[in-house]
């Protein structure tokens, strides 16, 4: 996909596609952190996630990486640009999230998990 959303202070996010977050997971080279709600996330989510709700979003909270790169997502990606700009401004690399969010991973025919 290779492009940016470009947030209001200059800082970046790039957008990854479904393929790519798909991928990464499957090397274990990435850590998908889900930004939506705790009940959004019971009820659909793809596997291997971790939740973050934005609306108590604190960087500080987020799991050690351990040398994967940190993506998050959201429903529609709206959210987990802004998710990225926060943790950006507060001094964190993670400036990547997943395009579309979780209706483009279903719309690439991904398969999610419930419950």
């Amino acid at each position: 996909m290779n492009s940016r959303v470009l947030g209001p202070d200059g800082k970046s996010v790039e957008n990854l596609s479904p393929e790519e977050v798909k991928a990464g997971l499957e090397a274990g080279s990435m850590l998908l952190v889900d930004v939506r709600e705790s009940h959004e996330n019971l009820n659909e989510r793809i596997a291997g996630d971790v939740l973050e709700p934005l609306s108590v979003f604190d960087p500080a909270n987020l799991p050690e990486p351990e040398g994967r790169r940190v993506v998050f997502y959201c429903r529609s990606g709206i959210r987990s640009v802004k998710s990225s700009l926060i943790a950006q401004n507060a001094g964190l690399a993670y400036d990547a999230h997943l395009a579309g969010g979780i209706l483009a991973w279903k719309a690439a025919g991904f398969g999610t998990d419930s419950g």
